[in-house]
């Protein structure tokens, strides 16, 4: 029953974050644009049927019944026609129709005092900053989770005490039965170590970091060394002779380095058998934004791979291939997560927790990267457009034409309509896929 508990009350805790992510992207547009003195009709967390709404001032703020996502009405997002200025059609043609209905909405709340509070009249650069406020916030929110991570609750780091002690000599992805005539003992084995050991000194040097006691192991091999651990708070003094054996070399990713070929790079080096106990070590302020931009750059990356890895996604869901653990997953899947790390009763409540903010931290940017690709209607669609207009009015300033304006966003609506119709979709199909086939990362 506890177990079942931890789980909903994962799932809540993440739920809430991401609300909270949301709500908190929506306050990044709507500062600049009251700083800006844009009239905003409404600040909405959610879509569809209005939960709760009051009104303070000009603007609404309200929850609504569908937790996907959030929005903030600006009157004016689209410039009238240029023409007459007016919303009425030029033509019958159905595109041109998608963009008198938006720009009719735009301006059904303009009155005679809005003529200088409109979206449409703001410099580019207002209109950037009011589009990116929303991105920013995010990034701002995963740092700050970030440095609660790293400094509050630390990195896992190896620490100098003794995880376990292989008890078979085996070459790099063999295996040998312990029980059988072929298990030759490791160094540490033969020496007695034992989990939970803490090695403190090694070849008459003190250990103070796995790293050290690592590069020294390494760089022992075929000659016999003193070393000494602690054990039930007793100091124990022994010998061992690290051998020679060929391990995996590992990059500065973590992962084992490969060759041009492909081929995983193994070195012959000086081999214990021991592994490393793993804490949670405070790190410094210096190291939050390091790993905030390394979150940013994986997920960027899975961004631009993002139409192949969803093609991926479907193969799984619809097929005996494995989910790929870093593909793409819904919210169902970041709250089935949740829920799994927070079950984790053999798992320290600090680790669990510490797991959970890293996971509040990676949603925010990727809602924080997600939100800039330059597609409407994303904040960098909008982006782009103002981005383009700037272009458009310099490029006439220099030749000497007249003003062209304010873009005339809304002619791009048939292309936001067909984005939003495959985002709908690419969001069901993660929904169904993380229902069917759940991505594992815990084994």
């Amino acid at each position: 029953m506890t177990t079942v508990l931890l789980f909903i009350l994962g799932v809540l805790v993440v739920a809430l974050g991401i609300a909270a992510s949301i709500a908190l992207h929506e306050v990044g547009h709507l500062l600049p644009a009251k700083l800006f003195k844009v009239r905003v009709t409404k600040y909405m967390i959610g879509f569809g049927p209005t939960l709760w709404s009051r009104r303070k001032g000009e603007t609404e703020y309200g929850v609504k019944a569908i937790p996907l996502g959030g929005y903030v009405s600006m009157i004016g997002m689209y410039p009238p026609n240029k023409d007459d200025g007016t919303v009425r059609p030029s033509s019958t043609g159905m595109f041109q129709t998608l963009a008198t209905e938006a720009r009719s909405m735009a301006h059904e709340e303009v009155g005679p005092e809005d003529g200088n509070r409109v979206f449409y009249r703001l410099p580019v650069w207002k209109k950037i900053t009011i589009m990116l406020g929303g991105p920013a916030m995010n990034f701002v929110l995963g740092i700050l989770l970030t440095a609660v991570l790293l400094m509050g609750f630390g990195s896992p780091t190896a620490t100098t005490t003794i995880s376990d002690v292989s008890k078979c000599q085996v070459a790099a992805g063999e295996t040998v039965d312990p029980d059988s005539a072929d298990c030759q003992l490791t160094p540490a084995a033969a020496a007695g170590l034992q989990p939970n050991d803490t090695v403190t000194s090694f070849d008459g040097w003190t250990v103070t970091g796995w790293d050290q006691l690592t590069e020294r192991i390494r760089a022992s091999a075929g000659r016999e060394v003193p070393i000494t651990v602690e054990r039930n708070g007793a100091e124990v003094a022994t010998t061992v002779t690290p051998v020679l054996s060929a391990r995996p070399i590992v990059g500065a990713d973590g992962r084992q380095a490969t060759d041009d070929a492909g081929t995983l790079r193994y070195q012959d080096v000086g081999f214990l058998g021991i592994g490393a106990q793993t804490a949670l070590v405070p790190q410094p302020a210096s190291s939050v934004l390091p790993m905030a931009g390394e979150n940013i750059r994986q997920v960027a990356g899975v961004i631009l791979n993002l139409p192949a890895r969803v093609v991926g996604v479907a193969k799984a869901a619809f097929s005996e291939e494995p989910r790929d653990p870093n593909g793409p997953i819904s919210v169902v899947g970041v709250g089935r997560v949740a829920g799994e790390v927070a079950a984790m009763e053999e798992v320290p409540a600090d680790a669990r927790i510490a797991t959970l903010i890293g996971l509040l931290a990676g949603l925010n940017f990727a809602l924080g990267v997600f939100n800039l690709v330059p597609l409407l209607p994303l904040d960098g669609g909008h982006v782009a457009g103002a981005l383009y207009e700037g272009a458009r009015r310099r490029l006439a300033k220099l030749f000497g034409r007249p003003d062209p304006g304010a873009f005339d966003i809304a002619k791009l609506l048939p292309v936001t309509y067909v984005v939003a119709v495959l985002l709908m979709g690419m969001s069901a199909l993660l929904i169904y896929a993380d229902i069917v086939k759940p991505v594992n990362l815990f084994g």
